[in-house]
């Protein structure tokens, strides 16, 4: 059987990033598409460049904006080192999408036909050592009674599937909208065109890792999600952190 060693080589190296783990801010931010690396053993996926580069494999501009969140509120940042295609982080094993055999208009070759074994060893190899790490520092945090809310940072495309987006910032949320809800009265205020689960929900089974990690200890938490085009580059990305920060702090500070 393959084990966690098939998937990733010693030149890979870690599945999984920490940065800023002692963190003192009440904020830990979490950044499941953060990369369109694939690892050495599995090759281009029998995608194209194009492809490769594309939204499928990552989220644009989303890690860098959970960076610059991570430095400004002082909260631990955990990413993912590799693409999506490979493992979804965001998703669990037994989901489709975990490892998706199309994404978009784009058919994925080297995901069809996975064996139980391909598809253990790459939920051992990226998505176990991914949640392991977010679940240590929850552990941590809770045990030095430190407060903690769970924050995950993506983006999405302009125009997906031949119709245009005119949501800019999506503020999505399960069960518990605490959080959500003053992130969303604050924004009220300001020039962004900003949407309740959109452009995605729920329903859309996008809130993988605040089911696992926030709803079972009641903390606060909620997933953004950003058009990409309004951080493609650092001072986009400076200027979403900063609205993004602002929102989270007085959502914090109002609950």
């Amino acid at each position: 059987m393959l084990l966690r060693t098939d998937i990733l080589t010693e030149a890979d190296g870690e599945a999984v990033a920490v940065e800023n783990a002692d963190g003192a801010g009440a904020c830990l931010f979490v950044c499941e598409h953060a990369s369109r690396r694939m690892p050495e053993r599995a090759g281009n996926l029998g995608l194209d460049d194009d492809a490769l580069v594309s939204h499928i494999a990552w989220d644009p501009g989303a890690l860098a904006v959970a960076k610059r969140l991570s430095a400004k509120l002082d909260g631990p940042l955990v990413h993912q080192r590799f693409s999506r295609l490979v493992y979804d982080c965001n998703r669990p094993p037994e989901a489709p999408g975990a490892m998706p055999e199309k994404s978009e208009i784009y058919e994925i070759p080297g995901n069809c036909g996975l064996s139980p074994a391909e598809r253990y060893a790459r939920t051992a190899a990226l998505y176990i050592p991914f949640h392991d790490r977010i679940s240590d520092l929850l552990a941590a945090r809770m045990a030095r009674g430190q407060e903690t809310v769970l924050v995950t940072v993506h983006s999405f495309t302009p125009v997906y599937m031949g119709r245009k987006r005119e949501v800019e910032i999506g503020i999505l949320h399960d069960s518990d909208s605490r959080l959500a809800d003053g992130m969303l009265d604050a924004a009220k205020a300001g020039s962004y065109n900003v949407g309740r689960n959109e452009p995605y929900g729920p329903e859309d089974g996008v809130t993988h890792s605040l089911r696992l990690h926030a709803l079972p200890h009641g903390l606060l938490n909620v997933m953004i999600e950003v058009r990409n085009d309004l951080i493609r580059d650092e001072v986009g990305q400076g200027v979403m952190a900063d609205y993004l920060a602002e929102l989270i702090v007085k959502a914090i500070a109002h609950r």
